[in-house]
């Protein structure tokens, strides 16, 4: 089962419905599947679903054969749901918080974090990262978005991959947005497989380490006195992410 937390994330129940058994039998791993909607009642305000069950544990907790063979699994898993015709589906907005949208919708939040740690951190490559994922336009035309592309969103059974969960930040547009998990999670040759197998340009490789700056960054400010070991993950990425860039100019 699936109750929104919050009306932000309320819209997204109609459209796991409506796409989910669209997206599913296109895929090379299981999704979930909507078994029913319910209606708000007995004080609770907003649609919510029912979903088959999913064997497995989060990769975030779970132990891991091989995290190259994974990250090369869900490359190929992206690679499949980009290729799955997108004409029709739901454009970059506030139901998925506009992932698959361009950098520039979190430009100023984003430059406001940079400031904020300035004293912490270096505030100047940190500047260029994003710069420099602003400038590297999307010129594609859109596809499939996972939009969420996270370690507590990816099942494993068995020491391997088994599943994808969580599509409410699902749609169609630009696909750097679900590059993140290369930072957050991957590490090395593992994050080298996962570019390998999606065949990137270097600009939408850009892309997504702004995606991963800017979330780890309001991550970062926003739990550094709420969530300290919140925090320090996000420092680790936010780290992994200004080294990359540095070495890669």
């Amino acid at each position: 089962m699936r109750l929104p937390s919050a009306q932000s994330y309320a819209q997204q129940v109609a459209k796991e419905h409506r796409w989910l058994p669209v997206l599913g039998p296109q895929l090379p791993l299981p999704i979930p599947a909507p078994v029913a909607m319910g209606e708000p009642a007995e004080g609770y305000p907003w649609n919510w679903s029912i979903y088959r069950w999913l064997d497995g544990m989060p990769a975030s907790t779970a132990g891991i054969d091989n995290l190259t063979n994974l990250a090369e699994t869900l490359a190929h898993f992206l690679v499949c749901l980009q290729r799955i015709e997108a004409a029709d589906g739901p454009p970059p907005g506030t139901h998925n918080f506009f992932r698959g949208g361009p950098l520039e919708t979190y430009d100023a939040e984003t430059r406001k974090a940079i400031a904020a740690v300035q004293k912490s951190t270096d505030a100047e490559l940190a500047m260029a990262v994003w710069e420099a994922g602003l400038a590297a336009t999307w010129y594609g035309q859109p596809v499939w978005v996972h939009g969420d592309v996270a370690a507590g969103n990816l099942l494993i059974r068995n020491g391997r991959l088994a599943a994808v969960i969580d599509f409410g930040s699902s749609g169609v547009g630009d696909p750097a947005c679900d590059l993140t998990i290369a930072w957050t999670f991957l590490t090395g040759e593992s994050r080298e497989a996962f570019r390998a197998g999606l065949d990137l340009d270097a600009a939408t490789w850009a892309r997504g380490r702004g995606w991963a700056l800017w979330k780890a960054l309001i991550t970062y400010v926003g739990c550094l006195e709420a969530d300290p070991a919140a925090a320090a993950a996000a420092r680790r990425v936010i780290d992994i992410v200004l080294v990359e860039h540095a070495h890669a100019v």
